[in-house]
């Protein structure tokens, strides 16, 4: 094996993901801060500015390096066959597809929960996740924002799952794809989530804006990355409706 070997696969997942990031990112504050076009709830009290923005893609640009190594390594040992990644859009295919997305979220969200409890540790904190907090109202370029340490820590998990449980490789490609853009919206300083959807049986489970934003104003609250199940469990969920944009918006209804 040659240093191009190394190389080629690293450079070419760092790509998709630095293109990847700034395409969904790029797109969400054109939308919402610059040429505000989507009917949403401002959660932050001004638009982030110029600092804010340099340094949360200065971070992002260093996690996507590492983010892609582990990635990498996957995807080479996958094209000769040393995964449970495997090729089959077929119909047959569909149920184990759906389960393998639930099973690969659930991991995640429940491993990431508990870690990032760990990163808020006062003698952790400041080697682990200072980086993503000093964005308070984040932007959408915060998404991607971790310290490299952070990166590193969470970085390997999916990758090393496909080792371990079949995965479709296309589901794995939309499935990273939905995770750049439900991250990228959950830091954006906007809820375009409906209240109804928010407080239904359904999305009263899922994070949203509403909720990931009190995490980065009260810091011990709202732990989760894609459900609330974890902070619902353990007693560390704040309502994504007590956010005082919400309780700003109540206020001028009941005015009115």
């Amino acid at each position: 094996m040659t240093w191009r070997d190394v190389l080629q696969p690293l450079l070419v997942m760092t790509s998709i993901i630095v293109v990847r990031y700034f395409v969904v990112a790029g797109t969400l504050h054109l939308a919402l801060w610059r040429r505000p076009s989507v009917r949403a709830l401002q959660l932050s009290r001004k638009a982030p500015p110029a600092a804010q923005l340099r340094a949360e893609i200065g971070l992002s640009l260093a996690s996507s390096v590492i983010y892609a190594a582990p990635a990498a390594f996957a995807m080479e040992v996958w094209k000769r066959g040393g995964t449970r990644m495997y090729d089959d859009l077929s119909p047959a295919a569909w149920p184990w597809m759906l389960a393998s997305a639930a099973i690969y979220l659930l991991i995640q969200d429940g491993f990431y929960y508990w870690l990032h409890r760990l990163m808020h540790r006062r003698e952790l904190f400041r080697w682990l996740h200072a980086g993503h907090h000093k964005s308070t109202e984040p932007s959408p370029f915060a998404g991607f924002a971790f310290d490299p340490a952070e990166a590193a820590l969470s970085g390997w998990l999916l990758p090393a799952l496909t080792f371990v449980i079949p995965m479709e490789v296309h589901l794995a490609l939309v499935l990273l794809l939905a995770m750049t853009v439900t991250g990228t919206l959950n830091h954006c300083g906007w809820e375009i989530v409906p209240r109804r959807w928010m407080e239904g049986p359904l999305g009263r489970w899922v994070i949203n804006a509403s909720h990931h934003s009190q995490h980065h104003a009260r810091y011990g609250c709202n732990f989760g990355l894609h459900f609330q199940l974890w902070d619902r469990l353990m007693g560390t969920n704040v309502e994504p409706t007590a956010h005082p944009a919400w309780k700003r918006l109540d206020r001028e209804r009941e005015a009115a």
